[in-house]
């Protein structure tokens, strides 16, 4: 299985790298902003790095979308796994009408109400998983884990 994995920098990419007990026996490809810490970590992985900001930023958003259109046609992953934030959305979305399977993470912090990033790709997910139960009630088609099980 080819497993694409999409997070930005800092507590989505530290989140992602918690998953490595998933992630560590596939064949896998990151794309991340490029940052010393994303640098030192994915040293021998197969990287692409996204664009920042991209918060109100829509060259930004156009560039990312160019990206993940040539990043899912050339590596064809099986699974596009994210734990945000909005470098998610365009490949999360491309990634599903390339046929790809879709999976988000929304982050431990969001307790009540989903981040702007999992709403925005709610319609094109396989599978959206939230971490408290409050956050499943407002959205039952989620899957509910504990923040221990993350």
């Amino acid at each position: 299985m080819k497993v694409l994995l999409v997070c930005s920098s800092g507590g989505h990419f530290k989140g992602l790298q918690q998953l490595r007990s998933f992630w560590e026996n596939y064949d896998r490809v990151w794309v991340s902003f490029n940052t010393a810490t994303t640098q030192a970590a994915l040293n021998e992985e197969t990287v692409y790095w996204a664009y920042s900001p991209t918060n109100r930023n829509f060259p930004n958003l156009l560039r990312n979308l160019y990206l993940a259109f040539k990043v899912i046609r050339e590596t064809k992953p099986d699974l596009i796994v994210s734990t945000g934030a909005g470098v998610a959305v365009p490949f999360l979305i491309m990634g599903k009408l390339f046929g790809s399977q879709t999976v988000f993470i929304e982050s431990v912090t969001r307790i009540h109400t989903l981040s702007l990033s999992a709403r925005l790709v709610l319609p094109f997910l396989s599978l959206l998983y939230v971490q408290w139960p409050q956050l499943q009630a407002r959205y039952p088609q989620a899957e509910l884990i504990s923040p221990q099980e993350s």
